[in-house]
């Protein structure tokens, strides 16, 4: 049998509503992700004040001297037994440096250079990893590993 006429022209109506939503949604996603680049360069000419303060992009390739920030977080997993995860070694090379540790550009870019220095170090041996914790690395003194084989 047959539906009728009123049920089949509102199953139609339905399904343009549906298609107008779903338009309506891809729209609205479109402008969202508009709006946040056009904050995004807002920040980047928004000095708030403060012209000399222009914090954007952190360039750490002069910041630090050869082996520097592996020499911080060598001394920084020393002095924490438990080991030290990838961000706290990020602030505690700012701190060592003198650098703004609320500025979170720099925190990152500073988190990136301690991985790609413990990393080598972890291959060649001179640091340990304890797994991960909060999906970063968490990385250990050797000095701990071979305590704890003598003990053994």
């Amino acid at each position: 049998m047959a539906d009728p006429q009123v049920v089949n022209t509102l199953r139609s109506k339905r399904d343009e509503l549906e298609r107008i939503i779903k338009a309506y949604e891809g729209k609205i996603e479109a402008a969202r992700h508009d709006l946040m680049h056009v904050n995004a360069t807002m920040r980047l000419f928004e000095l708030n004040g403060a012209v000399e303060v222009f914090p954007v992009h952190a360039d750490t390739s002069r910041l630090f001297r050869r082996g520097e920030i592996t020499r911080i977080c060598k001394e920084a997993l020393a002095a924490a037994p438990e080991g030290l995860d990838t961000r706290e070694l990020a602030r505690a090379v700012i701190r060592a440096k003198g650098l703004d540790e609320t500025d979170a550009v720099l925190r990152k870019a500073v988190a990136f250079r301690v991985v790609q220095s413990l990393s080598m170090q972890w291959k060649r041996g001179g640091v340990g990893s304890g797994g991960k914790r909060g999906g970063v690395r968490v990385w250990e003194s050797r000095q701990i590993e071979a305590q704890a084989i003598s003990q053994i």
